[in-house]
């Protein structure tokens, strides 16, 4: 898995989950499935983690001249802004996981029904369903507009 976009996971070799006719939502085979995505999904932030460290310390330099020392540190600052977004995505990944374990995943938080296999294919770590996601997106932008 590699990400374009770090909140949002892009997969090698995925093949999507192929529900059987009266397969009981979220059962085992379910729950693999996306536990191994979440997985891959952390693993792959951790390794650029790694990198970001190793680039850091490997590019580290004191230019004499201010503006090329203005570029590196800017160019440092939007690294560890990825990398601090990214962690916070990691917290997330694991409380998903420990929602798998418990056996809560895949339902909405807000309303209870199933979330759905493809919706979170697309976004594995989606706590609500599409509807009470809209409806909270289109509350947040009316008060943003108030």
């Amino acid at each position: 898995m590699s990400t374009v976009d770090s909140a949002q996971p892009v997969l090698k070799n995925f093949v999507p989950y192929k529900p059987k006719r009266g397969e009981v939502y979220m059962n085992e085979k379910q729950q693999g499935h996306f536990k191994a995505i979440l997985l891959d999904w952390r693993s792959q932030l951790m390794q650029e983690v790694d990198r970001t460290v190793n680039h850091m310390q490997d590019e580290a330099a004191n230019f004499p001249d201010p503006a090329d020392r203005a570029t590196q540190e800017e160019e440092f600052s939007l690294e560890l802004r990825t990398r601090d977004r990214e962690r916070k995505l990691i917290k997330k990944i694991d409380s998903t996981i420990e929602l798998i374990a418990q056996d809560d995943y895949g339902f909405c938080e807000s309303c209870g029904i199933e979330i759905g296999i493809r919706r979170l294919e697309a976004r594995p770590t989606a706590n609500k369903c599409i509807d009470c996601k809209t409806l909270d997106e289109i509350k947040e932008k009316q008060l943003g507009s108030a």
